[in-house]
Formats: C-alpha cells, structure tokens, sequence
C-alpha cells in the first residue's frame, strides 16, 4: 500500500510554496493599489478602473500564450522563475510611480508575467508526481495560493501601520522573490521530461480541444462565465448591509465576509484534491459548481442576515477550492504530455475570459435591472454548467466503452 504522504514531493512543496509566496507579494499592491492611485497620486477612481482592466487583459494574453511556451519542458522552467521574478520587481516598483500611467505599466507587465507563468506552473507540477496524486498535488498548490490571499491583506495592513504606502508595497518584492526562490527548489525536484527536439512556436487550440478534454473544457466555459469577480459579492453584502449598519460598518463586515471566503477556499482545496483522486476530478467539478449555484441563489434573494451572507460566501470559497484544483488536476491527466502547457494555457484562458464576461455581464445587469436578476444570471449559468458536466461525463464513459459515470476515472484505495 502507498503511503498517502507520497505525494507530497520536494517539487510539490516548492511549487506550494511559491504560489503562496506570490500571492502574499502580489496581494500587498493589490490591497494598497487604490490609495496609491487616487490618495497619494491623486488621480480619480476611472484611472484605478482602466489599470485594473489592462492589468487583467493582459494576464489573459499572458496566460494564453504561456501555454505553448511551456509545451517544451526545458522552456517552462525558465518561464516559471522568469515569471516570478518579474511579477515580484515590477509590482514592488509601484512603490516608486510618480503618476498613474507608471503605475498602469507596472502593473500591466507584472501581470503579463504573471499570466505567462501559470501554464508553466502547472505542467511542472505535473511532471512532479503520478498521475494518481494529482488531486492532491493540485489541491496542495492551490491552498498555499488561497492562504496567500488571506495573508497578503492584512500584511499589507500591518506594513502601513508602520510605513509608508510606498515603502510598504516596495517591501512587497520579498516575499515575492521568495517564490521565485521557492521554485528553482522545486524544479531542482522534479523530473525530467524526455527531451524533444525543440520545435517553433505554435499556437495549438484544435489538438487541445479534441476528445474528452474538449468536451471538460466546454463544460468549464460555462462555469467560468457564471463565476463573478468577488468584489461583486462584497457589492453586494455592503449594498444588503448599509441600511442597517452604516456604510463603514458595513464595509468591514463585508472585508469580513471575503476574508471567510478564502478561508473556506484554503480549507477545501486539499481534500477536493483527494476527493478527485478517489472518484474523479467531474465528481469534484460538479461539487463545486453546486455550491456557486446555492450561493449566487443566496446572494439573489436575502436580505441584510449576516449569518445567511457568511453561509453565501462560504459557499463560494468552498466551491472555488472545488473547482479550480479538479480542474487542474482534469486537464493534467487529459492532456497528451506534448501538448501540456497548451492546455493549461487554455484552462488559464478560458478561465480569465469567463471570468471577464461574468462580471462584465452581471455588473451591468446588477445596475440596470437589478442584483436579483444579476445573481439569476449566474445562477442560470450554475445551472447550465452542471448539466453539461452531466454531458460530459456521459459522452467521456461512451467514448471509453463504459458505463456513464461522473468522474474521469475511479481509481481503487491505494
């Protein structure tokens, strides 16, 4: 019998490690970025928007291009620590803008970096273990991501109780260089790939599409465009709780909640990962898509309960931890190793244009009609995902000659 412990590998703690490193930088220009920009700079809140909105454009362009980069193994490893790097001294060198548009190009680059990096990250995390600990492997990297969430907040809060709100997001390179050092460990760690001839740089959509990780990736694209940004849910519970409350009060209740919900990603990220070594990554998937559709109900029809938002945002945090680590460890087992990186380029694509379409959609919805009828779009949305998974997993047990079943596989009890 396997040690259940055996997957924790050298490579996978350093990969852990440097998502949670990362974040913890990243996060800390993040939670600062609004001050700086329209406190410090004294530019208005439109300025912070198109930042944001660059900013996130080209982490999506960044992600969709490292996918085949990061096909050939000798290349993904340097594009891993190449992407740390940078994320962690172009986001500190915010510190030092003197307008708005230095600080759009900083952070623009550093998150080009960081979009280029994910596809490299997660082929390297499989390359570092079987096949039959993905789950784990996956749900392992992506708890130190979500700890790194709620760590690099108050960091920052504590940071700028003591300095400046430059100097504090100036400080945020150490932690961000601590990922990049956290991963030449790992891959130190982790096997090598066989070499292959190295081969020019295409863009690889229609192999990637083909066959049961096609039809996953279909069923995750309707997830995604349902999945708001969480600023729309922390909306949402300052709107719910102002009337009762007070606005400042409110907010911090709200800060509250949104940290709950990355608590609960953090809590659920390792056991979804053996949950989906165990019955299959879809069973995982569907779980998690579930939760979204009790909490964007939720979100739809309360009123100013805090414990019933709390339940809400929980729901989420558990339902993110869900999806997002059944989907890697998905796409890594479905993925031709050549073509590795390419999938994992598109999951991080489809991903971050999903996500750019939900809360475009539900932002407008929220404001024109109402949050009600918002929160019933991604609901619907919820809906339309869990049947296509149910598609899915039908079509994927036919093409094997099997009876349907949820999951990719159901591995036996090692």
């Amino acid at each position: 019998m396997q040690d259940d412990r055996s997957w924790l590998t050298p490579g996978v703690r350093g990969i852990g490690a440097a998502s949670f490193f990362s974040d913890v930088g990243h996060e800390v220009p993040t939670a600062l970025l609004a001050s700086l920009v329209t406190g410090t700079l004294g530019a208005p809140a439109a300025a912070l928007g198109l930042i944001e909105g660059v900013g996130d454009a080209l982490a999506g362009a960044g992600r969709f291009v490292g996918g085949p980069l990061a096909d050939d193994p000798g290349r993904r490893k340097r594009i891993a620590v190449g992407g740390y790097t940078t994320t962690a001294v172009l986001s500190s060198l915010i510190g030092v803008a003197g307008n708005a548009v230095v600080v759009g190009l900083l952070r623009g680059g550093a998150w080009a970096a960081r979009g280029l990096r994910v596809p490299a990250r997660n082929a390297l995390l499989a390359d570092a273990v079987p096949a039959s600990v993905y789950g784990r492997a996956y749900g392992f990297e992506r708890a130190g991501d979500n700890l790194g969430a709620i760590v690099g907040p108050l960091l920052a809060l504590g940071l700028v109780t003591v300095f400046s709100v430059r100097t504090a997001i100036l400080l945020s390179v150490v932690p961000g260089l601590l990922a990049a050092v956290a991963m030449i460990y790992a891959i130190r760690h982790v096997r090598q790939p066989a070499e292959r001839p190295r081969q020019p740089l295409r863009i690889r959509v229609r192999p990637v599409l083909r066959g049961r990780l096609g039809r996953l990736l279909g069923a995750v694209t309707l997830f995604e465009i349902g999945n708001l940004a969480v600023t729309l849910l922390i909306l949402r519970a300052t709107d719910l709780l102002t009337p009762e409350h007070g606005l400042e009060a409110a907010t911090r209740i709200a800060l509250l909640l949104y940290i709950g919900y990355n608590v609960a990603a953090t809590l659920a990220s390792y056991p979804a990962g053996a949950l989906s070594d165990r019955l299959g990554p879809l069973v995982v998937i569907a779980v998690g898509v579930a939760l979204f559709l009790v909490g964007y109900l939720i979100f739809a029809v309360t009123g100013p309960a805090v414990a019933v938002l709390a339940l809400a945002f929980v729901a989420g945090g558990v339902g993110i931890g869900c999806v997002e680590t059944a989907e890697h460890a998905a796409v890594a087992a479905l993925a031709p190793e050549p073509l590795r990186g390419s999938a994992f380029g598109l999951l991080a694509t489809v991903q971050a244009g999903g996500n750019l379409a939900a809360s475009t959609v539900a932002g407008l919805l929220y404001t024109v009609a109402s949050p009600a009828v918002a929160f019933g779009y991604t609901g619907a949305c919820m809906a339309l995902a869990l049947a296509g998974l149910g598609w899915a997993a039908r079509r994927m047990g036919e093409s094997r000659g099997e009876h349907p079943r949820p999951g990719l596989s159901r591995r036996p009890r090692e």
